[in-house]
């Protein structure tokens, strides 16, 4: 998924970021798949939320090496901050984006989505029991797409609005 940087997509220089530009990104939506399959393949769930915060952290880091290889005289002028402090800012609000709009966000929406319509088919008279047990799984998946963009947003807006001011972190004027 896109992370908090204001050009979601590319570093600074607009070069090319493996975690937002490839299918490396789709790391990132593991846990959502994870919670819509938890009733039928329970033990996937954890590992699905492994791979999801390892795309969080890899992202992060990412994030932090690409402050450390820029060019001094580019940044310095703007600011005055060491280029490890700004690496761990950079690294920080990423983690923090990845964690909440990637993971924590949509992981309890997914489940929240499953769950419910879990508990409306079991309320449900009549359907076959195919459909009772992948009804869920399908309203879940299929949310997926849906729930992206705001959630994005939203986390945007909690973080330009909190944490970014305090850590001199460009906010972003749009997503994507």
């Amino acid at each position: 998924k896109p992370t908090s940087n204001a050009d979601h997509g590319t570093n600074a220089s607009g070069s090319y970021n493996i975690f937002r530009d490839s299918p490396l990104r789709y790391c990132g939506y593991a846990n959502e798949v994870g919670e819509s399959f938890r009733y039928q393949y329970p033990r996937l769930v954890a590992p699905s939320y492994l791979i999801a915060f390892g795309y969080c952290f890899a992202d992060a880091a990412s994030a932090g090496y690409q402050v450390m290889s820029e060019d001094n005289d580019d940044t310095s002028a703007k600011d005055k901050r060491s280029k490890e402090l700004r690496a761990v800012i950079a690294s920080f609000d990423t983690l923090l984006w990845q964690g909440l709009a990637s993971v924590a966000i949509p992981g309890g929406v997914i489940n929240l989505i499953v769950r419910s319509s879990r508990i409306a088919v079991a309320r449900t008279v009549g359907l076959p029991a195919l459909v009772s047990k992948w009804l869920p799984t399908a309203a879940g998946l299929g949310s997926v797409p849906i729930i992206i963009t705001p959630i994005d947003n939203c986390v945007d807006f909690a973080l330009d609005n909190s944490t970014r001011p305090m850590l001199g972190v460009p906010t972003t004027q749009h997503h994507h």
